[in-house]
């Protein structure tokens, strides 16, 4: 038997992903995302209200970084979601985030956060959504597996659960992508 919750905004996983920006001046800012994903071939898709100052600097800088929220830094992560950039100016320092100028986008790289795609900003939709070509990605030499790729076990990236209000931890392998169900062929 099923049980029906009616119309909800509940959708798994949902990455906590946190959105790095230079405003102006050349201040780093970063926002906690939960609204975005992939949207086609090289590019990503996120979703923010246009009061936000993240917003506000991408559409400046024409870049932005998305870093993984990872099991280490979930206190930071989710700060980073509470207080609004507008705000509170020194939040990155609050969060304890360092950043780095990424070399291929006028956006920071937060160094604490392990992964980070590195985006140029390709147009604003009618809805305000943000489509960005990803032009890198970096990786922390630690979260790199014996493949010489990303290990998603050693990154421990977080989702949102919206049901709970939770971060969980993603990583654990169970199956083979376009490998396992070919067992039914």
């Amino acid at each position: 038997m099923r049980k029906d919750f009616g119309v909800k905004t509940w959708f798994y996983p949902l990455p906590v992903l946190i959105v790095g920006t230079y405003d102006e001046n050349g201040k780093a800012n970063a926002m906690n995302a939960a609204w975005g994903g992939i949207y086609d071939t090289n590019q990503v898709i996120i979703c923010l209200s246009p009061g936000h100052k993240t917003a506000k600097n991408i559409h400046a800088k024409k870049a932005f970084t998305i870093s993984f929220a990872d099991a280490d830094h979930v206190v930071a992560a989710d700060y980073v979601g509470i207080a609004s950039g507008n705000k509170v100016p020194d939040k990155m320092e609050k969060a304890g985030f360092t950043t780095e100028k990424s070399v291929f986008v006028d956006a920071p790289i937060i160094r604490e956060l392990p992964m980070a795609l590195e985006c140029r900003l390709i147009k604003t939709t009618e809805e305000g959504n943000f489509i960005g070509e990803i032009v890198n990605i970096s990786a922390d030499e630690k979260i790199i597996g014996e493949d010489d790729l990303i290990d998603a076990e050693k990154l421990q990236a977080i989702c949102y659960d919206p049901v709970h209000h939770d971060y969980l931890v993603l990583g654990k392998k169970v199956g083979k992508a376009f490998s396992d169900g070919k067992s039914l062929e």
